[in-house]
C-alpha cells in the first residue's frame, strides 16, 4: 500500500540501453544470466537504511536540508519510516536492505528502552519483509553517534561504555537473527584516537580484540549461521582508526585469533580515504581469504572527507567485480549502497533515481568483469609473467637456504635481464571491455 511519499513513481523495470526513461533500468536486468548465474544473484543488491531514510542532508559545514515526514523520535514515526523504506525497496526490486539500530528505532533514555524499541520495530519489519519479500543482508549497531561513544566503544577508557556497547551489539545481533540476516557487521566508527598523549594503544587494541571475540562466542552460542564482518576505515571521525584498511584489519584478526571467524565488509569510499583503490582493497582481502561483502559508493576525489556518493565510474566498478568474480563471487555477502543523495537533491524522485543509476553502473561493471574473465586475457598475461616459477628449479629455490641460493647464482653465473610489465597494453586491454 502506497505511503504517498513516492507519489506517482512506478516500480522500476528493465527497458534496455536505448531507453531514455530516467526511472528505468538500462543495464540492470535481474534475470540476465552472467557466467551461469542470474545478475540479481551475482550482485545481491541492498539499500542502506541510514543514508536513505535517517540522513538529514547535513555535511561537515552545514545542517539539515532534507525535510522528511518521518523525522522524529517516536515509534509512530519509526513505523512510518519503515513503510516508506519498504515501499522504496519494492520500487527498486532490491532483494536486501541493511540497518543500524539507531536508524530504525527511537533513542531511549536507557539501554532497556532502546532494546524494547528495537524489538518493537523489528517485529514490524518482519511484517513488512513478509509483504515485500525483501531480506536483511546485515544488521549492525551505531556505536559512534551518541556522545557516550565520543572516546570509542570497545576501546573506550570507561568500562561502563564498553559494557553498554557490548550489550547493544548483543541486542542488534538478536534482532539480525530474528530477521533472518545473512551477516552481522561491526564498524568501529570511533575505535581509534585523537592524540597519543591520552591513549594506551596496546590496552585499547586488547579490549577491541576481546570485544570481537565475545561477539564470535555469542554467535556460536546462539547458532547464528551468518558471517561476522568488520569494516575498515582509516580516519574520520577519529584522527587515526585501528581498522585502517584491509591489511591492517587482517593483522588485527590474526593477532587476536579471529582470522578464521571474521571477514571484511569493504567500502570504496573508505578505500579512497586510506589512499587505496577499491580494487586494491578487494584484491588484498581475496589474497588473505577474508573477503565477505562490499559497500558500494564513491568519494569526491577533490574533497577530503567521506562523501558517500553513488557509484558512477564503470571502469572502477568493473575491476572491483573482476576480483570478486575471480574469488568465486559473493556467498553471504552482497552489494550494499552505502551512499546518499546530495544535500541539494530534495525530491523523492532523486532518491529512487540515485539507486537506479547505481544499480545500472554495477550491472555494467559486472558484465565487463565477466567478459574479461571469459576472454581470459588477464589470466594469460599473469601466467606468462610468472611462468618462470613453474619449473622444478624455481620450486627448489624456495626450499633452499640463503647460502645454497648464493652458490647456485655463482655456479650458473646468473645475470637476469629485465622484462616488461606491459602495463599500458593491459590497461588498453581492460578499456576494450568498459
Amino acid at each position: 500500500m502506497s505511503t504517498g511519499f513516492f507519489k506517482d513513481i512506478q516500480k522500476a523495470s528493465f527497458e534496455g540501453a536505448d531507453s531514455t526513461n530516467p526511472m528505468a533500468f538500462h543495464h540492470y536486468n535481474p534475470d540476465e544470466v552472467i557466467l551461469g548465474k542470474r545478475m540479481e544473484d551475482h550482485l545481491r543488491f541492498a539499500a542502506a537504511y541510514w543514508h536513505s531514510f535517517a540522513w538529514p542532508g547535513s555535511d561537515p559545514f552545514g545542517g539539515q536540508t532534507l525535510d522528511r515526514p518521518w523525522f522524529g523520535d517516536t515509534m509512530e514515526l519509526a513505523k512510518h519510516k519503515a513503510d516508506v523504506a519498504f515501499e522504496m525497496f519494492d520500487i527498486l526490486g532490491v532483494p536486501y536492505f541493511c540497518f543500524h539500530d539507531a536508524d530504525v528505532r527511537p533513542e531511549g533514555e536507557s539501554f532497556a528502552q532502546n532494546t524494547r524499541n528495537l524489538e518493537e520495530i523489528t517485529d514490524y519489519f518482519q511484517l513488512k519483509m513478509a509483504q515485500t519479500g525483501t531480506k536483511l543482508l546485515w544488521g549492525t549497531a551505531n556505536m559512534f553517534s551518541h556522545s557516550r561513544y565520543m572516546s570509542g566503544a570497545a576501546t573506550n577508557p570507561d568500562p561502563d561504555v564498553f559494557a553498554f556497547a557490548a550489550a547493544t551489539v548483543k541486542s542488534c545481533m538478536d534482532a539480525t537473527v530474528k530477521l533472518g540476516g545473512e551477516n552481522y557487521v561491526l564498524w568501529g566508527g570511533r575505535e581509534g584516537y585523537e592524540t597519543l598523549l591520552n591513549t594506551d594503544m596496546k590496552l585499547e587494541l586488547d579490549h577491541m580484540g576481546r570485544f570481537l571475540n565475545m561477539v564470535v562466542e555469542y554467535k556460536h552460542k546462539i547458532g547464528f549461521k551468518g558471517q561476522i564482518l568488520v569494516e575498515p576505515k582509516p580516519q574520520e571521525p577519529s584522527k587515526h582508526q585501528y581498522d585502517y584498511d584491509a591489511a591492517t584489519c587482517y593483522g588485527f584478526l590474526k593477532t587476536y585469533g579471529l582470522e578464521n571467524e571474521v571477514k571484511l565488509n569493504l567500502e570504496q569510499g573508505h578505500a579512497i580515504l586510506a589512499g587505496h583503490s577499491f580494487e586494491h582493497e578487494i584484491a588484498t582481502a581475496v589474497a588473505l581469504g577474508v573477503l565477505g561483502s562490499i559497500d558500494m559508493n564513491r568519494n569526491d576525489y577533490q574533497s577530503g572527507w567521506d562523501t558517500d556518493q553513488f557509484p558512477n565510474n564503470v571502469p572502477e566498478v568493473a575491476l572491483a567485480y573482476y576480483h570478486i568474480l575471480k574469488d568465486g563471487g559473493f556467498s553471504s555477502g552482497g552489494t550494499n549502497f552505502d551512499a546518499k543523495i546530495r544535500r541539494q537533491s530534495l525530491d523523492p524522485q532523486d532518491l529512487v533515481a540515485a539507486h537506479i543509476g547505481g544499480m545500472d553502473i554495477c550491472a555494467r561493471g559486472l558484465k565487463a568483469a565477466a567478459a574479461m574473465i571469459e576472454d581470459g586475457g588477464l589470466d594469460e598475461a599473469l601466467k606468462e609473467r610468472y611462468a618462470g616459477w613453474n619449473t622444478p628449479e624455481a620450486e627448489q629455490l624456495l626450499s633452499s637456504t640463503l647460502e645454497e641460493v648464493t652458490n647456485k647464482v655463482i655456479a650458473s653465473d646468473t645475470n637476469p635481464v629485465a622484462k616488461s610489465g606491459r602495463q599500458e597494453i593491459l590497461e588498453n586491454y581492460v578499456n576494450r571491455f568498459v
